[in-house]
């Protein structure tokens, strides 16, 4: 099979759309696999006669495994063929999503869910590499707009899906929808995707696993930290910080004697790649307080029921989805650095709105800013891949990708525990369930004065980067860049 590189008239353009089909399905697959267990979790602590703390690790086995494993998939993927290991990814996770349906213990379904995020996370650090091989440079952004988008819809989809599928027949049914839609998506992939060039691959180095490992740590320890506990930040959640730190430490050292590193430490230099992945770490923690924070918001200040408290969260992830491509074709246009800033500045608008949003408004008062917040993410998020990924040599696509994925995943996870602390602490409240209309309207505000704080950091890092001229691509500084992409 002969790669196909851009979109042109004929086969080959036909060729890329279902190629990024493809690519788009992966993205929306791996969001799906996060968001359609959580609603399945009473159900099956019913089912296994478990503990809510038990069953809780049916969705944290699958993002640890994502969050520990993103980057070094990335780099596997630079070492062996994208191609290749992004069908094996789709194939683990559709056999993973056929195990999970037919899991007859908690534990069998909490391992086979821990496949399924090895999957997951393969799909999730190749797709964003494979834009550059698909279509054209000057396309990216459209691309990388479809591809959130997708991710969005996974999102948003899961709770509403599950819900019906539970519903209609029982909860294997939330896992076993996955793996029609998993052979379609590899059939389209194994299709259509552009071949790997061999002599390339070959020439990319070998695995540093002692670095895979210590990063696996590192990662895996801090999530549990931020993620276990329930609120509560007490001894078991400072000792994984601290062993963390202590992975973290040891994975440097690693890596700067490593022959072949997993991640070119020297490649943080890029004040562009640095900042990128900040900026997205920041902005992912800030995209979080809407969903730690949202819910209490709507049913205790507001008193919405169940229901409408579901369609209104509906709304961000609907907004994300509907802005995703017009987001890309805005960043071709324009300019991904620039539409990097217009994102954070809206998200910054939002936030300040939203903190000083008096409960009197209602709904509409609610609604409108977090329009706003959403909108500004799908811009943000787009440039910034764009930014990132359109520039980068053919054998870093994967690790970077990975890397980005990463930020993204990282944000997501702390702002569960900080913005979530931030909430219960501004609230006055020891359990927030049980709070005063009002402390909790009071704990939302100061919980998005925060998050305005973080994305207008955010918002200077991009300022501070585009004034810095571009870094020259020299040897000892391990290119990033790929000079025949330069502007």
């Amino acid at each position: 099979m002969k790669p196909v590189i851009a979109i042109d008239d004929g086969a080959p353009a036909m060729s890329a759309r279902w190629g990024l089909a493809a690519l788009s399905l992966s993205m929306l697959l791996s969001s799906l696999g996060t968001s359609i267990a959580n609603v399945g979790l009473p159900v099956l602590a019913q089912a296994f006669g478990a503990a809510f703390q038990d069953v809780q690790w049916i969705v944290l086995a699958y993002l640890l495994a994502i969050t520990t494993l993103i980057v070094s998939a990335g780099k596997l993927g630079d070492i062996l063929g994208r191609r290749r290991l992004l069908l094996a990814g789709i194939a683990l996770f559709t056999l993973a999503s056929a195990l999970c349906g037919m899991a007859p213990a908690l534990a069998w379904l909490i391992a086979a869910r821990a496949v399924q995020g090895l999957g997951a996370a393969i799909m999730m650090a190749l797709t964003l590499a494979f834009v550059a091989e698909t279509v054209r440079r000057e396309n990216t952004g459209r691309a990388m707009g479809l591809l959130g988008a997708s991710s969005a819809v996974g999102t948003a989809l899961g709770p509403s899906l599950g819900g019906v599928l539970i519903a209609g027949f029982d909860w294997r049914a939330i896992f076993l929808v996955t793996v029609p839609l998993g052979l379609v998506t590899l059939y389209l992939a194994w299709r259509h995707l552009p071949a790997d060039r061999m002599a390339t691959v070959r020439a990319r180095g070998r695995f540093d696993l002692f670095g895979t490992l210590l990063l696996a740590v590192a990662l895996a320890a801090y999530a549990l930290a931020m993620t276990m506990g329930r609120g509560s930040f007490g001894p078991l959640n400072m000792a994984l910080l601290l062993t963390a730190i202590a992975a973290a430490g040891f994975f440097v050292a690693v890596e700067r004697r490593a022959a072949s590193p997993l991640i070119r430490l020297a490649m943080f230099r890029d004040r562009t790649l640095s900042a990128s992945l900040a900026m997205s770490m920041l902005v992912s923690t800030v995209m979080m307080a809407t969903l730690v924070v949202g819910p209490f918001y709507l049913s205790q200040a507001l008193g919405l029921d169940a229901a409408r408290v579901g369609l209104v969260l509906s709304v961000g992830p609907l907004v994300v989805a509907l802005s995703g491509v017009p987001a890309g074709r805005i960043a071709d246009r324009y300019g991904a650095r620039r539409m990097t800033m217009a994102g954070l500045a809206a998200m910054a608008a939002g936030s300040f709105i939203l903190a000083l949003l008096p409960t009197a408004l209602g709904i509409p008062g609610y609604l409108a800013p977090l329009i706003v917040i959403t909108a500004g993410y799908a811009v943000f998020q787009t440039a910034n891949n764009t930014a990132v990924m359109s520039d980068v040599s053919a054998d870093q696509r994967g690790v970077i990708s990975g890397l980005l994925n990463l930020s993204r995943n990282l944000g997501l996870v702390t702002g569960a525990s900080l913005m979530g602390a931030v909430f219960a602490l501004a609230s006055g409240a020891r359990d927030v369930t049980t709070a005063h209309p009002l402390a909790v309207a009071a704990g939302m505000q100061v919980t998005f004065l925060v998050a305005a704080i973080l994305i207008v950091g955010a918002l200077a890092l991009a300022i501070a980067c585009r004034a810095l001229p571009e870094r020259m691509n020299t040897p000892e500084n391990v290119i990033v860049r790929d000079p025949r992409n330069s502007i």
